[in-house]
């Protein structure tokens, strides 16, 4: 037998607003079926594919201390950097830089609400450094 991870879920202080955010980092949507209002306390999003879920539950406390858990991301298109400059455009907000001069290394961001996550190289960065 196999546990299979149904969706990542966030607390979250506004479930909507951040549904919204995080559906334009990653070009998730919403289920057309199940569609997010503002004012909801539980906002799922998609991938495309429907094969990655997050889901935000509205809870009455504030984050407090450094995530156990976030995402790492890298760019679909494009350079880590041109990422970053995008994800900063959408509300973002960089929490450290561990850029290295050769290149390697990541950005850590957080969202409106102060969830940490990372920006690395995309695939074509790594492969130009590997080669």
């Amino acid at each position: 037998m196999t546990a299979l991870i149904s969706h990542t879920t966030f607390d979250s202080l506004d479930a909507y607003a951040m549904s919204v955010f995080w559906a334009g980092i990653l070009d998730f949507a919403e289920d057309p079926e199940d569609p997010n209002q503002p004012g909801d306390e539980e906002c799922m999003i998609l991938s495309a594919d429907g094969g990655q879920r997050l889901l935000f539950i509205e809870v009455p406390d504030a984050k407090q201390v450094k995530n156990r858990v976030h995402l790492d991301l890298k760019p679909a298109e494009g350079s880590r950097d041109e990422e970053l400059e995008r994800l900063l455009r959408l509300g973002s907000r960089r929490v450290a830089d561990h850029r290295r001069e050769d290149g390697t290394g990541w950005v850590t961001l957080a969202d409106p609400e102060g969830n940490e996550f990372c920006i690395l190289r995309s695939d074509g960065e790594r492969a130009v450094s590997a080669g």
